[in-house]
């Protein structure tokens, strides 16, 4: 087993920490990394999702919440200084993606608290039936990032004034708030700790025997600035360029929500965007990439589809399931 190298980016700013982490992933490639870091008021959108539709743009600028996209899938979460972010980074583990294989650790280090902890569906951790984590993951190059929050003393109304929360989503939980899905840990401890108190513990509870206090050098703190300059900061990397479209489509699964843009000339995709909270493991280059310049048909598309590893792009959403939201108003 490789040793463990324990690393804070010493900052809150949220897109330095993203660029930050991505560099780990990307450059430190030997060696299990954990990572412990917060960012200040923050939504944090998903790889594959539309940022203008899950932000409420008025709060969020009269606020000042910083708006960011990470890589991996998911849904967009709220963060605040009540908040802390966890990263593992590792090799890839035979069998792939198993979110339970860094959710485990999480889940006892709470119930060792004397908190009634458990994970639930896609990617939550829940406290006392209510969501306190929200986890994800990326593979690149065989290793895998896996990030989570952790709602310590979040404030909720930041949290449901500045997300623009899917009715649909609401439906499917039987939930009718935001604040009724919510919870924070403080809240439900039987003994007080403060943040710096929880930082402590996670850091020596998540860690190992091993671990290694670790930082990085001068040359690689000014490989993160410049990704987060030429990336993280760009309204190109989190709003993206309006997408034309003459065919939209929107459906929730039970792997998530898929959104389709496409614009289509002479029966053949000129332009096609994918949005979606589902479990991405890998970016959508690829699949939009297969996709241009097919017939916009059911069997076209198929046959792309068949061709490519869907669980990495479109986590639990199926084969039928992405034909059918893309095709459901279309013959084929």
């Amino acid at each position: 087993m490789d040793n463990l190298h324990y690393l804070e980016t010493g900052s809150t700013d949220p897109a330095y920490n993203l660029a930050f982490e991505e560099y780990v992933l990307t450059h430190r490639r030997d060696g299990d990394y954990l990572i412990l870091w917060q960012n200040d008021n923050t939504v944090v959108i998903g790889q594959n999702q539309n940022t203008a539709a899950e932000i409420n743009r008025a709060f969020v600028e009269e606020h000042g919440v910083h708006v960011v996209r990470r890589t991996t899938g998911g849904g967009a979460v709220y963060h605040d200084m009540g908040n802390l972010n966890y990263s593992f980074i590792t090799d890839e583990a035979e069998g792939g993606l198993r979110l339970e294989r860094f959710t485990a650790p999480v889940v006892e280090a709470l119930r060792s608290l004397g908190l009634n902890a458990e994970a639930s569906g896609r990617n939550d951790i829940l406290v006392d039936g209510r969501k306190v984590s929200g986890t994800a993951q990326r593979i690149l190059k065989g290793r895998i990032l896996h990030h989570g929050t952790l709602l310590f003393d979040s404030n909720p109304d930041m949290v449901a004034g500045a997300l623009h929360v899917d009715p649909e989503k609401f439906r499917s939980k039987g939930r009718k708030s935001v604040q009724s899905r919510i919870g924070n840990i403080r809240a439900a401890l039987p003994a007080d700790m403060t943040m710096p108190e929880f930082w402590a513990y996670l850091k020596k509870t998540l860690g190992r025997t091993d671990m290694e206090l670790d930082s990085l050098n001068e040359e690689e703190l000014r490989a993160v600035r410049r990704l987060k300059e030429e990336k993280y900061d760009t309204w190109e990397w989190t709003y993206g360029r309006s997408p034309k479209y003459n065919y939209s489509a929107r459906k929730r699964w039970p792997g998530g929500l898929l959104e389709v843009h496409a614009e289509v000339l002479d029966g053949t995709v000129r332009e096609l965007t994918i949005y979606g909270d589902f479990m991405a493991a890998c970016a959508m280059d690829e699949v939009i990439a297969a996709l241009t310049g097919c017939q916009f048909r059911p069997t076209a598309f198929a046959a792309v589809l068949d061709k490519l590893d869907l669980p990495l792009y479109f986590g639990g959403i199926t084969r039928e399931e992405i034909l059918q939201t893309c095709f459901e108003a279309e013959n084929g």
